[in-house]
Parts: C-alpha cells; structure tokens; sequence
C-alpha cells in the first residue's frame, strides 16, 4: 500500500467501526474517573485518622490497581488494532481481557528492551569518544532502535509473541521489508495531522473551553485507533 492509501484507510477506519470506537471512549471514561477516584482516597489517607485512614487507603490501592489493569486493556486493545490492520481486516477487534492485558505487559517489556539496548551503548561509547562522534552514533542509533521498536510492536501484535517482537534482528530486518523512507513518510504525515488537529483544537479551546475539552477527548481517542490501523496497514507490506 502506498502512503496515501495506508493514511487514507486509517483515516476512515474509526468511523467505519463506530461500536468499537465507543467501546474504546467508555474504557478511557472507566480509567480516567478510577485513576481520578484513586487520587481523591489517596488525598483522603493525609487527611484522615484511624479507620478511615486505613479506608481510603485501600481504596486508593484498589483503584490504583484496576486503573492500571483499565490502562493496559487499552493498551492491548489498541495492539490489535494494530494486528487487524495488519491483516487488512475492516472491522473491530472485540475486548479479551486476559490476553490483551498480557499484550500490554509484554508491550511494556519491549520498550523497555529497545531503549535500554542503545542507552547502554551510548553510556560504553562515551567512555572513549568525542562529544561530536557521540553525538552523531547516539541519534543514528536512537533512530535505528526506534524504527526497529515500531517493528517489535507490529510483530508483537502479529503474533502475540514477546519472543518475535524481542528478536531484535529480525525486526531490523523488517524496517527493510517494509522500507524505511515509506515507514519515516508515514510517520511525517501522522505527525502533520496530529499538529494541525490540535492546534485547531487548542484554538475552539480559546473559544471555549468546554467544547474544546470535549473535542479533544474525541479526537484523543480517534487519533488511537487511526495510528495504530496505520501502522499495521504499513506492516502489513512486510
């Protein structure tokens, strides 16, 4: 698929599956009122004394807990938007808790692979080279893992494989599949719209502030599900 097509399906893809896309809005409603109730009893724990310390407390703990779980729901939502994408599917992926929520903590692990591997090499290579030369292998490198990251993640929500997604060589090799002037010209467009979008946003925000909010809880969602479908619409070239 070419740029145009990949962002133009993207585009689309939200509106053509308006169920899930509600579905997607009322987890991130959940996640924000658990993670705002979480704060309110963690305020309530300093200001209380005896049992009702001890109350809001655990009920801190508890909605830390499920606020967290809610988050990585999403986020393993959003890796099989990734993974239909891929597979050029045109519907919605429906909610599976257990595996999902694995994806996500898997997803986590992968991050954290891919950017600890260059830091690393960053911190050795700085023990003998110029600032100058540092400077320029620490943002070839930064860039390489990077890419190779958004293949890992494409891989991960291929094959729901922490393996796949951590065989570090195979997903450079991928950024090659697929062609890393496509991958970096996707990339650039989806920047593009999001800047535009939201300095529109920011603008009506002015205006008022009320429908700003609201628009940009809106689009905060849409923007999920079209860069994830373009992202496995570009991988699915590979």
């Amino acid at each position: 698929m070419s740029i145009g097509e990949i962002i133009g399906d993207a585009i689309a893809y939200p509106f053509k599956n308006i169920k899930a896309l509600v579905l997607y809005v009322i987890l991130a409603i959940i996640a924000a009122f658990i993670g705002g109730a979480a704060v309110l009893s963690l305020a309530a724990t300093y200001t209380s004394k005896g049992l009702g310390a001890y109350a809001f407390g655990g009920l801190s703990i508890v909605g830390i807990i499920v606020f967290v779980l809610v988050l990585l729901l999403i986020d393993g939502y959003g890796l099989d938007i990734v993974k239909y994408g891929i597979e050029r599917r045109a519907d919605g992926p429906g909610i599976d808790i257990g595996r999902q929520i694995s994806n996500a903590v898997k997803l986590i692990v992968v991050n954290i692979v891919y950017y600890i591997i260059p830091a690393i090499i960053i911190l050795v290579l700085g023990l003998f080279l110029r600032d100058w030369i540092l400077t320029i292998i620490s943002i070839i490198l930064i860039i390489v893992f990077a890419l190779a990251n958004f293949m890992a993640k494409c891989r991960l929500a291929k094959s729901d494989s922490l393996g796949d997604a951590l065989a570090i060589g195979e997903a450079m090799g991928d950024i090659s599949r697929v062609g890393i002037g496509k991958i970096i010209g996707t990339v650039i467009v989806i920047a593009i719209i999001l800047i535009v979008v939201a300095i529109i946003i920011a603008y009506l925000y002015k205006l008022n502030s009320t429908i700003g909010s609201v628009l940009l809880g809106i689009f905060s969602v849409y923007f999920i599900f079209f860069y994830n479908r373009a992202i496995g619409l570009l991988y699915s070239d590979a």
